[in-house]
């Protein structure tokens, strides 16, 4: 190259590229789960391998080496040493594992999401076994291409959250589990007497449920000009700063379940549609998995939980499912703890955590060899006795509850590590909001907050190190003291404490 200049723009083009191709291949997963018929599953999963494929070409070739090395010692700006940050850990993790390799776990991911959608139907840990077995195989040799000399755990961990060090995630886990336990304890012998309203039975139809979503996610400010709302077997987002869509699952006699996991899936769209446009396809304009979590944890409980949205949002809850609950009732309701939940994104705000921890517990142990495939259904629910005091009756409520494994693991800490940043923002920015962030939610006000997410996180894309964002956005490193003293007081005044 005769510049800096020209080797910049060359290696600009060159991610945009790889981030585009990367984008195809989600709204073809996407479409998998939410429209693509049941027949599809062969011709997508090779059309999702032969993406992958391209862009792992893309991102791992000599023409990126070439252009990393020009600009090793280049007198680069602020945001364009970011992008080629960004750009040579990924190319550097990507040159390290064999294209067919790239290939083959695309392709069993595809096609896994299929047979454990069946396998969760008919109760058949059995018949995805295999495939799971299959999964792990294909992720730890991945790991090992990237780094024979590590444990493949940490290296699958360090390719979802690399700026933060898992030993600061594991302190934060110690400190919860250390908290959390006693607390719900303590919680749960005050519960009889608390006695927190609860939803009347009854069956809600699913038409009316999404429409009770939909103003939801409409009155919170969510673009549907560059999103829409659907349902699939697991809730999930799924896009990009111009194109970001939801889903989310019913529960005919639990109305309060698929609301707050369309608020949380809403959390997760604010941050893709709140990144800058104008970097699209590069690192500036695409999002930190390890913060991503935090924004769905914040609108889901610091918002969608509040008594203030409750005081806002009753009547309409109320008009569309022809309930008479008080704003006092629907706040308690939607706060209540349930232990007995069996399912984690069901779980309530407290217990949620147990079922993160202990599938990270199972599959760590799983990864290194530890637990063979076969032990895993049992060893869930053992722990989730343990933990919770329940035991799934079946694998379909047990281990066979969540699709996540289909992609690999390692990355199941960031829901848990999302809940602790989120109370850690939400603390910031009531200190920094010049108005009363609980008036706001109630008069229906909520682009103060989305704005000030936007400021303070979103529109920095991965200019900034995780880590380093978190520091600039609340003014200290990660740490779990603001959850902790947020749930302490929140379920201590719910329950009497």
């Amino acid at each position: 190259m005769s510049s800096t200049a020209d080797a910049y723009d060359d290696l600009l083009g060159r991610i945009e590229r790889y981030s585009y191709l990367r984008d195809a291949s989600m709204t073809l997963g996407w479409d998998q789960q939410v429209t693509m018929p049941e027949g599809g599953t062969p011709a997508r999963a090779r059309q999702t391998a032969a993406l992958s494929t391209v862009a792992h070409d893309v991102i791992a070739s000599e023409a990126v080496a070439d252009r990393l090395d020009e600009l090793a010692d280049a007198d680069l700006s602020g945001e364009q040493a970011a992008v080629v940050r960004e750009t040579r850990r990924q190319h550097e993790e990507a040159a390290r594992v064999p294209e067919e390799l790239v290939e083959e776990i695309s392709r069993t991911g595809a096609e896994a999401q299929e047979l454990w959608q069946t396998a969760k139907a008919e109760n058949d840990f059995e018949a995805f076994a295999p495939t799971l077995e299959r999964i792990r195989e294909l992720h730890v040799e991945r790991a090992e291409h990237v780094d024979q000399q590590r444990d493949p755990y940490r290296v699958m961990y360090e390719g979802y959250e690399p700026a933060l060090p898992l030993e600061l995630v594991e302190d934060v886990f110690d400190q919860l589990r250390e908290r959390l336990v006693p607390l719900i304890d303590e919680l749960l012998d005050a519960a009889d007497e608390a006695d927190l309203a609860g939803l009347p039975d009854g069956e809600w139809d699913e038409t009316t449920q999404m429409v009770l979503n939909r103003e939801a996610v409409e009155l919170l400010g969510y673009d549907f000009e560059r999103g829409r709302l659907d349902t699939s077997p697991h809730p999930f987002t799924s896009g990009n700063q111009f194109d970001c869509r939801i889903t989310t699952r019913v529960r005919p006699d639990d109305p309060l379940d698929a609301l707050t996991a369309t608020v949380h899936e809403y959390g997760h769209a604010s941050y893709q549609l709140g990144l800058p446009q104008a970097e699209y396809g590069t690192p500036l304009g695409r999002p930190h998995w390890e913060i991503h979590e935090s924004q769905s944890r914040f609108w889901e409980n610091h918002v969608g939980r509040t008594r203030a949205f409750w005081e806002l949002f009753a009547p309409t809850f109320n008009d569309h499912l022809g309930t008479e609950l008080s704003p006092g009732e629907l706040y308690e309701a939607a706060n209540r703890l349930t232990p007995e939940n069996l399912i984690r994104v069901e779980a309530d705000e407290l217990t949620y955590h147990m079922h993160v921890i202990l599938r990270t517990e199972i599959e760590r142990r799983f990864v290194s060899g530890e637990l063979g495939v076969e032990e895993i259904p049992s060893v869930w629910n053992d722990l989730m006795e343990e933990y919770l005091g329940v035991r799934p009756d079946s694998d379909a409520e047990g281990c066979l509850q969540d699709i996540h494994w289909t992609g690999g693991f390692a990355g199941f800490q960031s829901y848990t590590v999302g809940s602790v940043l989120a109370a850690q923002l939400d603390a910031a920015m009531r200190e920094d909001l010049d108005a009363d962030v609980d008036a706001l939610i109630r008069e229906g006000e909520f682009d103060p907050l989305r704005e000030w997410m936007t400021e303070h996180v979103h529109s920095h894309g991965k200019r900034y190190p995780a880590d380093e964002l978190i520091e600039r956005a609340t003014g200290e490193p990660l740490t779990a003291e603001y959850f902790l003293e947020y749930v302490e007081r929140k379920f201590g005044d719910l329950y009497g404490l």
